[in-house]
């Protein structure tokens, strides 16, 4: 049986779970399609139990849902599987579990997605319709381990990060971790911190920051330029641990922030793992070139025994397997062929969201693009007014522009009783047209004031009683025409 609707969402992690909640506000018909049997399942089930966020809660918020001020400024895992629990409710996200995505194509005449999934508990297979498809699988989709030569010949534990969750069962054995990023780094902490002789590979310039600096530094991006942000940072970095070079561990050219808008990979955020380091208790090894048994080979030509070998080295999407006849969004990889912010729109209906590289602040703005996708289906349908009665046009474009600026009453923009095109057609007044003034308004750099009354020189009496002084004044009153002077 097929079933019809107007956007298909794969994927039920953060960015699926904030594109469903726009549409839901929206009244659009949406239906979340999950491999998994919850919602979130990297969060839930691939997590090692000493994470937390390693971003301040203002970065790590899905839209119109910020936390709440009492929580830490650092969330930890279980609070924040609970907020995503409380934003499903909250928004009436309703996803599709164990629902295995088989195909994704595109049928021109009917202008509209054909969805495939399979039910991998009761085997049944179903169609959906849909005349929008969204990718929101995200970029930790399949887990990823490299080619080593001789790994099969290891007789002792060979796990990837995912499946990584305490030391205390290593105390005493010698566990390499291959891979440095975030998780690769706290796992090599976390080891170390239980005993275990902890080792960790690093063939790759990156960046170690605390996550305090890069608070003040994504804080200060907001108004300061990115090359401005990264010297502070780096200084800020420099300062607290030194020179990392002797340890191993070697800092690009090019700074923190920079390489994580031009390449989306992020600084190390330290969670003690370079005191470890310094202290002895982690061994830092160049590139795993072979494992011969227990052995394992180094770029240095040395040798070193493990008990266990943790690969901290990421995931795939798996975009690719599953998405038929698209050679315009998707890479081979399954990630965006455009860079940010270009990366998320692709053709016949076609859009990703979580793929931007930014964590969860990047999947929040996938999903208000998505959003702003959905005013041009709208805008689109403003022009079938010939067809489509007023009102309902009206009622669509003022829960556009509520979801988008919100309430604006308290800093003096009131919105008419009648919609904006029944007034466009009954006296020719447009809508104003925001290009971020809204935005400079709520911020304070714009002043809203009340009906001018009159002058005192260059003091200005306005109708609540209230004066200010200016040295300009702007009269931006329209025109008249001139026609009856001369008729």
């Amino acid at each position: 049986m097929k079933n019809e609707v107007a956007v298909v969402i794969v994927g039920a992690g953060p960015a699926g779970l904030a594109t469903s909640a726009y549409l839901n506000l929206l009244s659009i018909s949406n239906i979340i399609l999950e491999r998994e049997n919850c919602c979130a399942s990297l969060w839930r089930h691939r997590a090692y139990d000493r994470l937390n966020l390693h971003l301040a809660k203002e970065f790590c918020h899905l839209p119109h849902m910020p936390h709440p001020p009492t929580a830490p400024t650092f969330i930890p895992i279980k609070d924040f599987i609970q907020y995503l629990e409380d934003y499903v409710s909250h928004f009436d996200v309703k996803p599709k579990y164990c629902r295995m995505v088989e195909s994704a194509a595109f049928h021109g005449k009917a202008k509209r997605w054909c969805v495939m999934a399979t039910n991998s508990e009761s085997g049944v297979a179903k169609e959906y319709s849909c005349r929008f498809l969204v990718v929101a699988t995200g970029e930790n989709s399949k887990e990823f381990i490299p080619d080593v030569p001789g790994l099969e010949s290891f007789n002792g534990e060979v796990l990837h990060s995912s499946k990584y969750k305490s030391g205390s069962k290593y105390s005493g054995e010698a566990v390499l971790v291959v891979g440095c990023g975030n998780s690769g780094m706290e796992i090599a902490y976390d080891l170390a911190s239980y005993g275990t002789k902890s080792s960790i590979v690093v063939r790759s310039l990156f960046h170690v920051l605390t996550k305090e600096i890069v608070q003040l530094g994504m804080t200060l991006l907001k108004s300061s330029p990115c090359n401005m942000v990264d010297d502070l940072v780096l200084s800020l970095g420099k300062l607290h641990f030194g020179d990392m070079t002797k340890y191993g561990i070697v800092r690009p050219s090019k700074g923190p922030f920079y390489l994580k808008e031009i390449t989306g990979r992020s600084p190390v955020i330290d969670v003690g793992t370079l005191k470890k380091i310094k202290s002895g208790d982690i061994q830092v090894l160049p590139e795993l070139k072979r494992v011969d048994g227990n052995e394992a080979i180094f770029a240095n030509g040395n040798s070193h025994r493990f008990d266990a070998i943790v690969f901290a080295t990421g995931y795939r999407s798996t975009a690719r397997k599953w998405l038929k006849e698209d050679d315009y969004l998707l890479n081979q990889d399954g990630m965006p062929k455009h860079d940010f912010p270009n990366h998320w729109k692709g053709k016949n209906g076609l859009y990703c969201a979580g793929l931007s590289r930014r964590g969860l602040a990047g999947l929040s703005m996938d999903a208000q693009n998505v959003h702003v996708v959905t005013k041009e289906i709208v805008q689109l349908g403003m022009t079938l007014l010939k067809s489509s009665p007023c009102n309902m046009v009206d009622d669509l474009v003022l829960s556009l522009s509520k979801l988008q600026f919100g309430d604006m009453t308290k800093y003096g923009i009131v919105r008419l009783s009648d919609g904006p095109f029944y007034l466009k057609e009954t006296n020719g007044r447009s809508p104003v047209i925001d290009v971020d003034t809204l935005k400079k308004i709520k911020s304070g750099y714009i002043q809203v004031l009340l009906e001018l009354i009159r002058f005192d020189g260059n003091e200005a009496i306005f109708t609540n009683g209230n004066s200010h002084r200016f040295n300009t004044i702007v009269f931006a009153t329209g025109y008249r025409s001139t026609t009856k002077k001369w008729v």
